[in-house]
């Protein structure tokens, strides 16, 4: 798995590549819309954004999948919303919603995992890389 500063790198070309393209390129992933989760630091208390494929959707809202490359750790920004749950998202370049980020439960899982690892073929890989089991998302709209 890359260090976590490669992972920043690669976050921060992702963001010049939207820059420079006037967000022509790079909001779709291998088909899946890209979206901006800003999470609060657990930590810091900072807000800490990074860029996430959505491969799913779930009753409208977006399904994000806490892989960190098949790692056997899980990533910081699921750390910080587990912790906090209240995050921020931008879909595809649109405003900052205020959303909650739900983990989903062990049922969920159970059906939501086969359509993502069906369809996009890299995520099954991460599973079989780590004894972790890859959480699932669900970031849906504060009430």
């Amino acid at each position: 798995m890359p260090a976590d500063f490669v992972l920043k790198a690669m976050n921060t070309a992702h963001r010049a590549l939207l820059k420079l393209s006037g967000g022509r390129v790079g909001y779709d992933a291998m088909g899946m819309p890209v979206l901006e989760l800003t999470t609060i630091g657990r930590r810091s208390g900072q807000p800490r954004s990074v860029m996430l494929t959505a491969p799913l959707h779930e009753d409208g809202h977006p399904v994000v999948v806490a892989s960190r490359g098949g790692d056997d750790t899980h990533p910081a920004w699921f750390l910080n919303l587990r912790d906090r749950p209240e995050v921020e998202v931008s879909i595809q370049g649109g405003p900052r919603t205020p959303m909650t980020a739900r983990i989903v439960t062990a049922q969920e899982r159970a059906r939501m995992w086969p359509q993502i690892a069906g369809k996009y073929a890299n995520y099954a890989g991460y599973q079989k890389r780590t004894d972790r089991e890859i959480p699932l998302v669900v970031l849906e709209p504060r009430a």
